[in-house]
């Protein structure tokens, strides 16, 4: 294995792809470095001599500036870096699409169909509470029908799409919890749904409904518990009546172009940027060139690589809308008093990152290089095919559920630190390297780390045959863990 990389001929850091001792002599495209302190794997060590102030460049993008002198050798980390990043900005449309391009191969999975004409890679069985006053009953009610029925017939997962909110939310909050619930009961994955509600709350069973438009009565159940005498056996019976329904359901070939795959990331470390991230980079170009569709979220994570995005903005209108998503989510931070640069993490900073461009220019590697043709708000459904970016934080659960919300049948999730969480639609966790993936494999489902040592094109034709496998059916470590989570973003009063 190489022992330093650099990731772009304008950098003037390399990553450490392997523990660098202190007084190691390190030999690097004609420089000879002496490693002044120990330097830990996925960490930078300094191509050059900086003076304080001077910038650092890294992904062929400044990722911050010395906060003190330093010498060709050392360890650049948060202790001598600082970010370049401050409050709003102005942009101009400066276009710069470069896309990378693959053959349509007709490609295809088995996959479920709709009558509304979408199309799902599961066959699940939602509960889904309208607030979390019914939650627990809502657990019960599945555990008692599972108990019953031990063959799921045509169902691949059962899940309570467990939730806090529903009541006592005002505005934005109340708001939001709606449409991303509205979402879940439309989302394509599911083949059926009981929503269940207390009876008094804010999000009413009644009104709800009132807002699903069209939906297949024979698919989505309503259950409100203080309209029944004994609400557990009022919806067993309901959910007797989904599975009915469902028994039958089987899957057909179907092309790629139906895809539509969330790009997620979490616990990121210094490798995240030059294994993981950039095979999903491949991967959404490739998904892409075949007519589907790919979904960047993590606003804040695009925070000091936006530039990059809004140049690849199919239009201006498209440029616009990217602005907007950029500066109205600098304003939630500044709003609270908070500062846009308050990242990376703990775990972020363990594995290698220093700052927030550092994060967010590794970060939207998974992007690829296709033209952006749409923005999302949060809790809207994708609307053109091709790459789209959704306003959602980086919290890795709020950012996962609101990239399955949008109608995204999957998530791709790099991670460096290793989690084993889930979204309510299968969440395929790749790590960064192979430590990890040896490690976690209970947790994490695809290894990008042969990377370090074998081609591009080789492990993504390998990654093309596993995601095709998951659409089709096999089940994510999150599945096989009974681990699917639903969070919703929140950002107001609560009563």
């Amino acid at each position: 294995m190489k022992r330093l990389m650099k990731m772009n001929p304008r950098d003037t850091v390399a990553v450490a792809l392997r523990p660098v001792a202190s007084g190691e002599v390190l030999s690097f495209e004609g420089l000879s470095l002496t490693a002044a302190q120990d330097i830990p794997q996925g960490h930078k060590i300094a191509l050059t001599s900086f003076a304080e102030g001077d910038v650092i460049t890294k992904y062929g993008y400044p990722i911050g500036h010395a906060v003190e002198a330093i010498r060709a050798g050392d360890w650049i980390h948060t202790h001598n870096i600082k970010t370049n990043l401050s409050g709003e900005e102005e942009y101009e449309y400066l276009p710069d699409l470069h896309p990378v391009t693959y053959p349509k191969r007709g490609l295809t999975f088995q996959g479920y169909r709709r009558a509304n004409g979408k199309v799902g890679i599961r066959n699940d069985l939602f509960i889904i509470p309208t607030v979390g006053c019914v939650n627990g009953i809502a657990e019960q009610m599945l555990q008692e029908f599972k108990a019953e029925h031990p063959d799921p017939g045509g169902f691949d997962n059962f899940t309570v799409l467990k939730h806090p909110y529903g009541c006592s939310q005002l505005g934005d909050d109340h708001r939001m919890t709606r449409s991303i619930l509205l979402d879940a009961v439309n989302h394509p994955n599911a083949g059926g749904v009981l929503v269940f509600g207390l009876g008094c709350e804010n999000n009413i069973v009644s009104e709800f409904r009132s807002m699903l438009g069209g939906y297949d009565e024979s698919r989505v159940k309503f259950l409100v518990a203080q309209e029944v005498g004994n609400e557990v056996e009022a919806g067993l019976a309901l959910l007797e009546e989904l599975y009915e329904a469902a028994k039958n359901d089987v899957r057909e070939p179907v092309p790629l172009s139906e895809l539509n795959i969330g790009l997620k990331c979490g616990g990121s470390d210094g490798f995240s940027g030059i294994t993981a991230n950039p095979l999903l980079g491949a991967f959404s170009d490739f998904i892409i060139s075949q007519g589907g569709t790919s979904v960047l979220t993590e606003v804040p994570e695009m925070f000091g690589a936006e530039k990059m995005l809004m140049a690849r903005a199919e239009n201006r209108e498209v440029f616009e809308d990217i602005v907007s998503l950029i500066n109205n989510f600098k304003q939630y931070f500044l709003s609270y008093g908070e500062p846009v640069y308050e990242n990376p993490s703990p775990g972020n900073k363990a594995g290698g990152i220093s700052t927030l461009e550092d994060k967010s220019l590794g970060c939207t590697q998974k992007a690829g290089s296709s033209p952006v043709v749409d923005v999302l708000d949060y809790g809207v459904k994708l609307r053109r095919k091709g790459l789209s970016l959704l306003q959602a934080p980086g919290n890795d659960l709020v950012a996962a559920s609101a990239l399955a919300a949008s109608d995204c049948q999957l998530v791709l999730f790099t991670t460096g630190r290793g989690t084993p969480f889930g979204s309510f639609v299968p969440t395929v966790k790749v790590a960064t390297n192979n430590d990890l993936f040896a490690k976690k494999g209970h947790w994490m489902d695809f290894n990008a780390g042969p990377l370090l040592e074998r081609p591009m094109a080789d492990v993504l034709e390998e990654f093309i045959a596993y995601i095709i496998g998951v659409a089709s059916g096999q089940k994510t470590r999150n599945e096989q863990n009974e681990v699917r989570e639903l969070a919703i973003f929140k950002t107001g009063v609560t009563l």
